[in-house]
């Protein structure tokens, strides 16, 4: 079977030559992404009730949908809001649950809900996961000095109309989302005094409206040979129509609407204003659908804007930029490994060639390297995944990998030369006597990843990708090393010989050190004390606390200031005004400026900022990346410096969407009564403060006290019915005095908009005139509010939240940089909440527990661990079966521990050598000990035993082909078997160093991976030649002297 390759080399070349075809048509197909697709599992309900409060969205709307919504399967947490004019119900499923199914399911509960009240929009549903989120942010705003004199507001239903539809057709592009506008409104305001006169009420005003505001389809009638469609028509098609309204018939005269009010087509309240560089605008978020190529999606847009701008935009005054994306970054994250990925090529060529000191061998070695990265792609479409960092990582993290393969049948070759055979036959004898090797080293490698696709939370989700490239481009490796390597050694040979066979045992410095390691007892025993101790125990006190995911070093932040509850939108808006001023002498400005103090805020690239009543929101990216911390830092003392306000910084997130990123320790108070709720809340954020140094702290909802203030009409119900009221008349004649009171929907070419009944104040009441205002009775009075009602002054929440159908608020406590997330959890729930406990902090009634990103780090630990035994076990068959010993098996794994904390020791000199590092130019190093970087473990756990494999192989051969002593064989075995094993892991290290040692975009999500994976096989090297040698000695020549001691015995019976 090794001999057909070398026999039939065409064959075997256009085989090669056909996979590289297909793997380079695989990678041109392949879309490419910052990180992979993550499964879809949040489904979204979103329901719209114009100006309806917190309070009555919860009582008509959420706990309606609460009651048949929890009980979908699966379902695994319902987190629902409500806040002024819409509800949101978000319902997290479990990893791998199928979405379509359950969103049939949800759709399915929300039918069962009875009723919604008037005005309530039907619940939208939609499925997202964070890798759909949005990576591309557009800002819309009049062209400069605003010619045509454009009302920002009036535009909304314009770009909704016709810009974002056409946005939304570029391929890939799932969803744009439009915010910062008000939709339009058809305002009626009444005249109280002429309706009183003409004897009218709202009530009837209203019912006029929707009796004549609607069409009949009458069927269809014959007339000869043609069939004719009849329909009444009674909805109003403009203004006009509205104004001609007929609203009664008295004393033979007709009283139009007209007549007691005035019309106008203006907009909703705005409740929510954005200003992107200096201007007012709207914004437009860009969400792209799974397996979508971000790349291909940022030109179809690009072209599509420039088309809209110039034959849309300009010439109606408006003008559409790119505010900012990620796509920039995907572009920089993508190229940066690349570079690596070549750099590490070059230098595994650099020492493959010192070794072998031959350019054909070399070059014979280095086919190989294409060939398995061209492999992986084609591996990387036929599983259906991206061409992401992590995909891209794992491929450059094979590189030294796939040469170890060919470098041992290299070697194996070259041996049988120096023996003195011809090209074909040493090329068939060198593969024969490795294959088995090759075949267990690559099948460790390949099966230690087979449990962690078992890993369903979003870092096994991560990990899918690296385990995918790295396996198939092992396994290409793997049959291109017994098949291509020995081929065209035989027909082009690896040069001229260099030596003989004897020079391979001779003995330079490594093997002088082995031989008297290995030569007595003690000196045995006490390298493997040493080994051990040095290792295991170094990485038991050593073990660093663990972080969940990596955070991103995208250089741009979000930064929120919290006002207190009862804030309106122009008091934000003053303080905004004063931001913005800030903001803007940052914009552009010389970076020097803060260097030397004389600016508030580092410069600028861009910023955007969005002010509702509930605070300010400021996405900002310095001109130098480096100034990112020290722009979070300013803009939180800046918000801080206003009274009342708290501010909170984050940059996010590349892989979580969790509020808080991955590094939040989320602290979930739940409990009825909102008073207790929040002043607990109040106690645990005073105690998160003083637990940990200049933490950033969030809310959800962002205010933690009940100071909204709240007006309650309270009916006088014996002075209702005295003036003919009903409890819905009042409450519609009350909503047409204050924000408006729903009438019906008109229609402006295909649009419909909303009528709505006002006073003559319209939107722009106050408290104090509140009591006073008139009300016209159904009998025709004009009576004061507080005539026919109490209006009490209360107090309430603006935004109300509910976490599995219980009143909910979380805090999301980031620790600083220098504190891990577990630690930060250990503080939390050993210290913090014990603490609040003794003291009476807890209100009755009320529960703590801690969820997000900390209950993941919990799973995915779990769970990783759980599968790496499965994965020993795995590498443990695979290796009986290959040797056909049950011992042998149990030797090489030994290995495997002390490698594995000789990664962790690795991790921990590394972070703590950034002076060192400094010395040669390079930046320091600070790599969190995070789940991605456990893959390095995994990785190790398949690598760290190939050596071995070599050792403990070619020991058994000689034990086996020759009659010598255990010592001597082991020796041997190490001597042939020592220049492979240094030159497989010097390709591997060089290989992967660029990946560790040069920073650059994305580097956050793979560095960890390369330094455990780097050190550790430098640690397993030097372990197979002192540690290994002195272990296969003494158990073998312990199982020598007991096979000898037995024959005297059987020999006697």
């Amino acid at each position: 079977m090794l001999e057909a390759p070398i026999r039939n080399a065409k064959l075997l070349t256009v085989m090669v030559l056909i996979v590289c075809v297909l793997g380079i048509s695989a990678a041109r197909m392949i879309p490419v992404q910052m990180i992979p697709d993550l499964d879809v599992r949040t489904i979204s309900v979103v329901t719209q009730w114009p100006g309806a409060t917190p309070q009555d969205i919860e009582k008509e709307i959420l706990i309606e949908q609460e009651r048949y919504l929890r009980n979908i399967p699966n379902l695994k947490r319902m987190e629902s809001f409500a806040e002024t004019g819409v509800s949101y119900v978000e319902l997290d499923f479990p990893f791998g649950v199928d979405i379509n199914e359950t969103l049939i399911e949800v759709a399915n509960a929300l039918s069962q809900v009875p009723s919604y009240p008037e005005n309530v929009d039907q619940p939208s549903i939609r499925s997202s996961s964070f890798s759909e989120n949005a990576f591309m942010y557009f800002a819309v705003s009049p062209l400069p000095g605003n010619p045509l004199n454009l009302d920002i507001d009036m535009i909304t239903d314009f770009i909704d109309d016709n810009i974002r539809t056409q946005m939304e057709r570029v391929p890939g592009v799932s969803e744009v989302q439009l915010r910062g506008g008000a939709e339009r409104q058809m305002q009626i305001f009444i005249d109280p005094a002429k309706l009183a006169q003409r004897g009218l009420s709202l009530t009837q005003v209203r019912d006029a409206i929707r009796a004549r505001n609607s069409d009949t389809s009458a069927g269809d009638l014959d007339d000869g040979k043609k069939r004719y469609l009849i329909r009444t028509v009674g909805r109003f098609d403009n203004k006009q129509e509205l104004e001609e309204l007929i609203l009664a018939h008295r004393n033979g005269t007709d009283i139009f609407l007209k007549d007691v009010a005035t019309i106008n087509l203006g907009h909703y309240e705005v409740r929510e204003v954005a200003v992107v560089n200096d201007e007012r605008g709207l914004t437009m978020a860009v969400k792209r659908e799974p397996g979508s190529n971000v790349i291909d999606i940022k030109s179809g847009m690009m072209q599509v804007v420039e088309e809209m701008r110039r034959d849309l935009l300009h010439p109606n005054g408006l003008d559409l930029v790119l505010i900012g994306d990620d796509v920039r970054y995907v572009e920089s994250s993508i190229q940066n490994v690349s570079q690596n990925l070549l750099l590490g090529a070059l230098l595994a060529t650099i020492i493959l060639f010192l070794f072998l000191r031959s350019i054909r061998g070399t070059l014979i070695g280095l086919m190989g390297m294409p060939v398995c990265i061209i492999a992986a792609f084609l591996g990387l479409l036929v599983f259906d995944r991206t061409i992401n960092v992590i995909s891209l990582a794992g491929i450059a993290f094979a590189i030294g990998m796939t040469v170890d393969n060919t470098i041992v049948v290299l070697e194996s070759i070259e041996q049988a030369r120096r023996r003195g055979l011809d090209r074909i036959e040493a090329a068939i004898t060198g593969v024969r006597e490795v294959w088995t090797a090759v075949l267990a080293s690559s099948m460790t490698t390949i099966l230690v990843f087979a449990p962690v696709l078992f890993v369903q939370e979003e870092a096994g989700q991560l990990y899918s990708d690296i385990a995918i490239a790295i396996s198939v481009a092992i396994l290409a490796s793997m049959l291109f090393a017994v098949t291509v390597v020995p081929a065209a050694c035989a027909h082009f040979g690896l040069g001229k010989s260099r030596g003989t066979h004897e020079d391979l045992h001779r003995r330079g410095v490594i093997l002088h050190s082995v031989n008297w390691i290995t030569g007595g007892f003690f000196r045995r025993l006490i390298t493997m004390l040493i080994t051990v101790s040095a290792t295991l125990v170094a990485a038991w006190h050593l073990m660093p606390p663990a972080e969940y995911l990596p955070e991103g070093e995208e250089p741009k932040a979000f930064t929120s200031m919290i006002p207190p509850p009862g804030y309106n939108l122009s008091e934000m808006l003053r303080i905004s005004e004063e931001v913005i001023e800030i903001l803007s002498e940052a914009k552009g400005a010389d970076p020097a400026l803060f260097d030397r103090g004389e600016a508030p805020l580092p410069s600028l690239a861009y910023y955007f900022i969005r002010t509702t009543p509930t605070g300010l929101r400021v996405l900002s990216e310095p001109t130098r990346t480096q100034d990112i911390e020290l722009m979070m830092n300013a803009l939180t003392d800046l918000f801080e410096s206003y009274p009342g306000m708290r501010a909170f910084s984050g940059r996010g997130s590349i892989i979580s969407s969790d509020q808080g990123g991955t590094r939040a320790v989320s602290l979930d108070i739940a409990g009825p009564d909102m008073e207790n709720l929040y002043s607990t809340a109040e106690f645990a954020l005073k105690r998160a403060e003083q637990l940990f140094e200049n933490p950033q702290i969030d809310s959800i909802p962002g205010s933690l006290s009940l100071d909204q203030p709240l007006i309650e009409i309270r009916p006088r119900w014996s002075r209702l019915t005295e003036v003919g009221f009903t409890a819905n008349d009042f409450g519609f004649s009350v909503a047409a005095l204050s924000d408006g009171a729903f009438v019906d929907e008109f229609f402006i070419d295909d649009d419909k908009v909303d009528m709505f009944l006002f006073s003559t104040a319209g939107q722009q009441q106050n408290l104090s005139g509140l009591a006073g205002l008139p009300v016209l009775t159904p009998n025709g009075g004009i009576i004061p509010l507080n005539a026919l009602a109490d209006l009490v002054e209360t107090v309430d929440s603006a935004t109300l939240r509910r976490v599995d159908s219980r009143r909910t608020v979380t805090l999301l406590i980031i620790p600083p940089r220098d504190v891990a997330l577990e630690t930060a959890v250990n503080k939390v729930r050993n210290e913090m909440i014990p603490a609040m406990q003794a003291e009476g902090e807890v209100a009755k009634g009320i529960n703590l527990s801690i969820s997000g990103a900390s209950d993941q780090l919990d799973a995915t630990r779990e769970s990783l661990s759980e599968n790496l035994v499965v994965a020993v076990i795995l590498i443990y068959l695979v290796l009986v079966a290959i040797f056909s010993h049950w011992g042998y098996p149990l030797i090489i794994l030994t290995t495997v521990p002390l490698g594995i904390a000789g990664g962790i020791v690795g991790l921990v000199a590394i972070n703590a050598s950034g002076s060192l590092l400094n010395s040669f130019g390079l930046p320091a190093i600070i790599q969190p000990f995070d789940m991605i970087t456990m893959l390095g473990f995994v990785i190790l756990l398949g690598t760290v035993v190939n050596n071995p494999i070599l050792i403990v192989e070619q020991a058994r051969r000689n034990l086996t082909d020759k009659a010598i002593s255990v010592h001597t064989a082991v020796n041997q075995a190490v001597a042939t078997r020592l220049r492979p094993i240094l030159m497989s892991t010097l390709t591997t290290i060089f290989g992967l160093a660029p990946l560790v040692f040069i920073p650059g975009a994305g580097t956050e999500l793979y560095r960890g991976v390369g330094i455990v994976v780097l050190v550790g096989i430098a640690v397993s090297t030097l372990i197979t030649l002192t540690f290994l040698p002195s272990l296969l000695i003494s158990i073998l020549s312990w199982t020598q002297r007991k096979q000898l001691s037995r024959q005297p015995q059987s020999s006697n019976a």
